[in-house]
C-alpha cells in the first residue's frame, strides 16, 4: 500500500557515528511529512558513539538502537511482515557501507521496499567519485548546495549513470539565533577535526599557536571545541587527541577545552576558527565570523581547498594582528549557507532555509504515491566492478539468513571490552610504533 493511502509515514535512520546520526535524524524530519520520531539504528563498528555522544547530538530523546548491518536488514523485513513497514529509510552512512546495505534491501526482495535516502554529513572534499558511485541506487541522493548538485549530477552523468536521484537540498542541522556582539565578550572558537591535521607535529602546531593566541589576547577566550572524550571514537579516528597534547603545555587561563553541542557554543562565538571542519558551515549560516586556516597549507588533504574563493582563508598570524575575514557572498550563495538573510546584489541571502528542502520533500512524497517502485539498480555491479565490488559486499557479510547471535551480558561485556582495546591501540600503540618505525 503506498504511503499517500495512509496518514502516517514511517522512517527508519541508519547511521554509523554521532554525526552521521544527527544528519540522519534532522534530515527524516526535513523530506518527510512524518509526525513520530524516525526509528533510530546505529550500526555496530569501531565508529560507534557512547550514550553520551548520541545524547550531545540533541536531535531525539530516543537512544538509536545499536545493531549489526544484518539485524537492520532482519528489523525491515520483520517490520514488513508485522503490517508496520518502513515507507522511508535515511542511510546515514560512508559510501561502502550505503552500496552494501543497498544491496541488502534489494535481496530481501519486499512487497513493497522503502524509498532510500542517502547524502552527506557535510563538506565533500575527498573521494567524490568513488563515494557517490558507492551510493549510486538510492532513490534520493542529497546534495547540501548547488555547488554540489552540479558536482553530483556531472559525476553520475558522466559514467553513464542516470543522475535523476540528485537532488538539491541543505545542510539539515543549520540553524540557530544569528550572531549579536555583545559588550565585553570576545570569545574565539577553535573547532577541532578527528583526523585534521593528522600528524602529531601537525596537530602540536595547531595548539600551540592557539595557545600563543590566548597569551597574546588575555581579555579573550580562547576555548578548543573537541569532538569527543579519550576513549571515544568519531567518523575520523584520532590519533593524537588534543587533551593529550595539551597536557604537555602550561595554557593561560583564558584558554579552555570544551565539548558540548556545537549550535549552543556558537551562541557565544565571535570568531571560529578550523581548518576545514562543517562548524565552519554552522557559523556562517548564522553569520559568525569565520576564518579558515592556511598555516599548514591549502591543500585537498586538509580539506580547505574547499573554501577557495570564500574569503575566510586566514592564518594565525594574521588572526593574531586581528584580522576577522569577510565572507565571499557568491560563495555562500554557492554553499547553501547564510539563507534567509538579506538579498545582496551579488546573489548572497534572501533565500529561505526551510524552503532549501522543498524539492527532497517533493521527490520523496512523489515517490511514496507510486503504485510501486522501481528495482534497485546501483551502478557499481558484478558487471561494472568485478573486481571492486564482491570485496566491498564481502566485508559487510549481510547475511540475514544466517542464524542470528543471541544477545547476552558475556556477550556485551566482550564486544566492549574489544572495543576499548580497539581505540587504545589506534591513540596509543600506534604512535608508539610509528615512532620507533621513523628512528
Amino acid at each position: 500500500m503506498p504511503a499517500s493511502t495512509r496518514e502516517a509515514v514511517r522512517v527508519a535512520v541508519l547511521a554509523d557515528s554521532d554525526t552521521r546520526w544527527k544528519w540522519g535524524a534532522l534530515t527524516a524530519r526535513r523530506i518527510t511529512t512524518a509526525t513520530a520520531e524516525p526509528t533510530g539504528f546505529v550500526l555496530r563498528g569501531r565508529a560507534t558513539p557512547t550514550a553520551r555522544q548520541l545524547a550531545e547530538t540533541g536531535v531525539s530523546t530516543v537512544t538509536p538502537r545499536e545493531v549489526t548491518g544484518a539485524e537492520f536488514l532482519r528489523a525491515v523485513r520483520d517490520a514488513q511482515a508485522r503490517g508496520e513497514g518502513y515507507d522511508v529509510v535515511v542511510l546515514a552512512l560512508v559510501g561502502g557501507t550505503v552500496r552494501a546495505v543497498l544491496q541488502g534491501l534489494a535481496d530481501l526482495e519486499l512487497e513493497r521496499r522503502p524509498v532510500i535516502v542517502t547524502g552527506y554529513v557535510g563538506v565533500v572534499y575527498e573521494k567524490l567519485t568513488d563515494g557517490l558511485l558507492l551510493r549510486h541506487g538510492a532513490d534520493v541522493v542529497l546534495a547540501n548546495s548547488r555547488h554540489d548538485a552540479e558536482r553530483f549530477r556531472a559525476v553520475y552523468e558522466g559514467v553513464g549513470a542516470g543522475a535523476d536521484s540528485v537532488v538539491e537540498a541543505a545542510l539539515p542541522f543549520l540553524g540557530g539565533t544569528p550572531y549579536a556582539p555583545e559588550t565585553g565578550r570576545d570569545t574565539l572558537v577553535f573547532a577541532a577535526q578527528p583526523s585534521v591535521p593528522v600528524t602529531r607535529a601537525d596537530r602540536a602546531y595547531v595548539l600551540r599557536r592557539l595557545i600563543a593566541h590566548a597569551r597574546l589576547h588575555p581579555g579573550r577566550e580562547v576555548l578548543l571545541k573537541l569532538r569527543s572524550k579519550p576513549g571515544e571514537h568519531t567518523t575520523h579516528l584520532e590519533e593524537y587527541p588534543f587533551q593529550k597534547l595539551v597536557r604537555e603545555l602550561d595554557p593561560p587561563a583564558n584558554f579552555r577545552l570544551v565539548y558540548g553541542h556545537m549550535g549552543e557554543v556558537l551562541d557565544r562565538t565571535d570568531l571560529l576558527v578550523t581548518v576545514s571542519s562543517t562548524a565552519a558551515l554552522e557559523a556562517l549560516h548564522r553569520r559568525v565570523p569565520t576564518a579558515i586556516l592556511t598555516d599548514l597549507g591549502v591543500r585537498e588533504v586538509l580539506g580547505n581547498h574547499h573554501f577557495v574563493g570564500s574569503g575566510l582563508l586566514a592564518s594565525f598570524d594574521q588572526l593574531d594582528k586581528g584580522l576577522v575575514p569577510a565572507p565571499d557572498e557568491t560563495w555562500l550563495a554557492r554553499q547553501g549557507v547564510a539563507a534567509g538573510g538579506p538579498a545582496t546584489p551579488s546573489g548572497g541571502g534572501g533565500g529561505s532555509y526551510e524552503g532549501a528542502f522543498d524539492a527532497a520533500r517533493d521527490r520523496v512524497a512523489a515517490l511514496l504515491a507510486l503504485p510501486a517502485l522501481p528495482p534497485i539498480a546501483p551502478y557499481y555491479t558484478a558487471e561494472t566492478a568485478p573486481g571492486y565490488l564482491p570485496g566491498i559486499l564481502a566485508r559487510h557479510r549481510l547475511d540475514v539468513t544466517a542464524p542470528e547471535p543471541r544477545e547476552s551480558g558475556l556477550r556485551r561485556v566482550v564486544r566492549e571490552a574489544a572495543r576499548g582495546a580497539y581505540r587504545h591501540g589506534v591513540q596509543r600503540v600506534a604512535p608508539v610504533i610509528r615512532r620507533l618505525g621513523e628512528l
